[in-house]
């Protein structure tokens, strides 16, 4: 399995330089374990009758009954007319056409393998894979492998690696060693390693293939659980944390006379988890999930006064000044009645006024800082700091975490903050080693958001009425235009000509305009205007998704919809609906929209629930970079088992990962040394990020 691929028949230096350059495949085993990503099913023949549009790849039986040469120069095309004994179809070639005329004969029964395609209402096959029908060759599935364009450049498509797979697993045997205690393969009656490779490669029968995957994405998901849930107990028993160990005055006064509203039970409830954490030895590593408007900063507030009772300083890190800014002004207005000084430090902050700050935090005076990344820097240290809270997390970079997480000798606690609804299997993965807590109720007196989706070329009119009655009722409503990265000019252009005919339509109101390009000063005094009512109606890009709290909009506008994911049309939608009144979110698009599009903008018609919107939004997109070990914190790479799909496979390792750790933690039994070898065999070799929070 460690062998050099360049060894293996068919490969040599040149070709294995290839492999190791555009797929890092350096070993026997790197080559075996370059799964398929799909199978094309040749084990039945098709008549030309019925082939349709939702046919991909096929195999026709057939013989060749003439060719014509059409079209000069670099139009030049030569026309096969095949038939299958009732009806003919069009075998197309562009290059290669002598080789053609003299390779396949004519009235001589051929197997024709590949794509139908559609042109002017006529079915043909374009370049075709053609080989000599033999009545005793059984085609069963054909794995198809990913290749890049240079490999393709040089001849090595997924055909060439498919024959040097083959020849790499001409070296393994049936004694190939099991990489599963046995133990687990009877439980759930998994088939052996050698077995699973084999039929993954080339299976003979659905039956088959289903096992093999079964067998190899369990194998994937199970060492990722045993990894994470032995460093979350690592962590828990190497790291002492604070112990808050008593609940005092400055809670007691906040919770009795500033609290803005009754706690919802759930917010109850995470704060009762949150202290359970805080007032034992070990050091509080948990993400806190909710959705837009759930309450989230009041519980961080209520943890850092924990911290403050007990004689510790408190820190909170957001992703920009405008979200920084909003939660100074919240804090503070809500414990102006407290002897608690909280300090805001941006980018933006004044010298003279930094100075202060970092003075006031190694003195103690000042008790929760409030910031941007401006809080991590070198110059910013703390006398005491007990928990630091990290809002819309995934914004951060682990470096950038570590160095908040460096500022005490001793760790502080971490409250990890989220408003992106995670899924549950990515919950169990990426964050697999934080413990989790959910708000999952909104405060009282909040409404649903009424979604709606509108055409823009018969609907405009109909939505400038419904504007005008909501602002005529005193409400405040927001526009987003999309952010096309790939052209900030065209998209400024969009901004502008809305921002114009807004103008237009409501002459007798003020209207705000923010976007990326601003001055920070500018597009805070755009924002203030916004909060203060000063102005009625806010056109902007994506950059109000995060940080603006203005109760009185009540309208939400998405122009071009469509191009958004749907986890950020949920983030803008959590604009609104902030206030008592009802709000509305409406998504405007043009007619000519994909069907996965039509799916996003369906369920944000049907539901306000983030965790359901979070799972939609995993299954169509997939995970995306969450499957690579480069941003998700994941201790190993994942080869076949996909996150998006494969829930059932998560929770099924996570339980059998949590029942071998509980009887054997140190993996000391016999039984278990096998899990201890393939540990250390998948191991990385660079730091492991993922246990700063």
């Amino acid at each position: 399995m460690d062998a050099d691929i360049m060894y293996l028949p068919g490969m040599g230096p040149k070709r294995a330089q290839l492999f190791n350059k555009e797929l890092s495949i350096f070993t026997v085993k790197d080559l075996i374990f370059h799964f398929p990503y799909k199978y094309i099913d040749r084990s039945r023949f098709y008549y030309i009758h019925e082939i349709d549009t939702t046919l991909t790849y096929i195999q026709v039986r057939g013989k060749i009954t003439g060719f014509q040469l059409l079209g000069e120069g670099r139009n030049q095309r030569l026309i096969g007319k095949f038939t299958d004994g009732r009806n003919v179809i069009d075998l197309v070639f562009f290059k290669g056409i002598k080789y053609c005329t003299q390779a396949y004969q004519l009235h001589t029964e051929y197997i024709v393998f590949g794509k139908p395609s559609l042109f002017n209402g006529t079915f043909s096959f374009v370049h075709p894979d053609i080989g000599p029908y033999k009545e005793e060759v059984k085609m069963g599935f054909q794995p198809l492998y990913h290749t890049t364009e240079k490999m393709k450049s040089k001849f090595v498509n997924s055909k060439a690696v498919q024959k040097l797979i083959y020849q790499a697993l001409q070296t393994i045997t049936p004694s190939l060693p099991e990489s599963l205690p046995t133990s687990i393969l009877h439980k759930y009656r998994f088939i052996s390693l050698y077995e699973a490779l084999i039929n993954i490669h080339f299976p003979s029968n659905m039956p088959l293939l289903e096992q093999a995957q079964a067998r190899l994405k369990f194998e994937e998901l199970f060492y990722i659980q045993i990894a994470i849930l032995r460093q979350a107990h690592a962590l828990k028993t190497s790291f002492k944390g604070f112990q808050f160990n008593h609940i005092g005055e400055m809670f007691h006064a906040y919770y009795e006379k500033c609290l803005p509203f009754e706690l919802t039970n759930a917010q109850k409830r995470v704060l009762k988890e949150i202290r359970n954490n805080v007032r034992g030895a070990h050091q509080m590593n948990r993400l806190l999930q909710g959705d837009v408007g759930s309450g989230k900063t009041i519980v961080a507030l209520m943890c850092m006064l924990m911290a403050i009772d007990n004689g510790y300083q408190a820190c909170i890190m957001a992703p920009t000044e405008i979200l920084a800014r909003q939660h100074f002004e919240t804090i503070e207005s809500q414990i102006n009645k407290l002897p608690i000084q909280v300090k805001l430090l941006t980018g933006s902050t004044k010298k003279k006024d930094r100075e202060h700050i970092h003075e006031g935090l190694l003195n103690g005076s000042v008790h929760i800082l409030i910031g941007t990344h401006a809080v991590i820097e070198d110059t910013v240290n703390f006398k005491n700091l007990g928990i630091v809270v990290i809002d819309e997390q995934h914004r951060f970079g682990v470096a950038q975490r570590a160095k908040l997480w460096n500022k005490n000798t001793r760790p502080p606690h971490v409250l990890v903050m989220t408003a992106t609804p995670i899924p549950r299997t990515l919950a169990m993965t990426v964050y697999g080693d934080l413990e989790v807590s959910v708000i999952d109720e909104l405060p009282p007196g909040r409404k649903p958001i009424v979604t709606n989706h509108i055409f823009e070329d018969t609907k405009r009119e109909a939505l400038n009425r419904f504007l005008k009655q909501q602002l005529s009722l005193g409400r405040q409503v927001y526009i987003v235009y999309p952010l096309i990265e790939e052209s900030e000019k065209m998209d400024l252009k969009n901004l502008t000509d809305g921002y114009q005919y807004i103008q237009s339509i409501f002459p007798d109101l003020q209207v705000s305009m923010v976007h990326g390009k601003m001055k920070p000063a500018e597009k805070d005094a755009a924002m203030q205007e916004f909060v203060q009512h000063k102005s009625q109606i806010m056109v902007a890009t994506t950059v109000i998704e995060v940080g603006v709290n203005v109760p009185n909009a009540s309208v939400m506008v998405i122009e071009n919809a469509e191009r958004f994911g749907l986890a950020q049309l949920h983030q803008l939608r959590g604009r609104v609906g902030r206030g008592a009144d009802q709000s509305y979110c409406v998504l405007v698009t043009s007619r000519k929209i994909s069907n996965e599009t039509r799916k996003r903008l369906e369920i944000m018609t049907r539901t306000n629930d983030g965790f359901e919107i979070a799972e939609a939004d995993l299954q169509l997109r997939g995970p995306g970079d969450l499957e690579g070990t480069q941003q998700s914190g994941l201790p190993f790479q994942l080869h076949i088992a996909n996150l998006a799909k494969d829930g059932h496979f998560v929770q099924l390792a996570r339980e059998c990962a949590s029942e071998i750790l509980e009887n054997d933690p140190q993996l000391k039994s016999p039984a278990n040394e096998i899990i201890v070898k393939e540990l250390k065999t998948k191991k990385r070799e660079q730091q492991n990020w993922s246990i700063i929070s």
